[in-house]
């Protein structure tokens, strides 16, 4: 068994994917739309969003889509957790472009290198690493 987190946006699946691929988080490998290859598309408007895709990257793999009643993330995040504090910081770098963060990244009393930040789509990140 593994556990594959899935995120749900309501129409910027393809973007917010984009962004983490430039961050260097990793790539999407599958990327099925709504209304092609005869798949049905709920709505209109949905025609041509993201129905499927699956993003991969070294120790990293989720699973992602747009759906018009996605709600926001709440009381959950993602965790990334590393043994290289300078890979941690550039990512977390490039991660807060139009984010919010909510802890900035420091050493934290409990030992570790610790941050927090909502990204420019709505997803909650968390960032640690105990080798640093």
């Amino acid at each position: 068994m593994r556990l594959s987190p899935s995120l749900f946006f309501t129409t910027n699946c393809e973007p917010a994917l984009a962004f983490y691929e430039q961050c260097g988080l990793g790539r999407g490998t599958i990327l099925l739309r709504w209304g092609e290859n005869d798949m049905p598309a709920r709505t209109a408007a949905m025609r041509g969003k993201v129905m499927h895709a699956r993003f991969e990257g070294p120790g990293v793999l989720f699973h992602a889509s747009d759906n018009d009643d996605a709600e926001p993330m709440k009381g959950s995040a993602m965790m990334l957790e590393f043994d290289d504090l300078a890979a941690m910081r550039e990512l977390f770098g490039g991660m807060s472009a139009g984010a919010r963060i909510t802890v900035p990244l420091a050493r934290q009393v409990w030992g570790t290198s610790f941050g927090m930040l909502v990204d420019a789509f709505g997803v909650q990140w968390m960032f640690s690493c105990s080798g640093g």
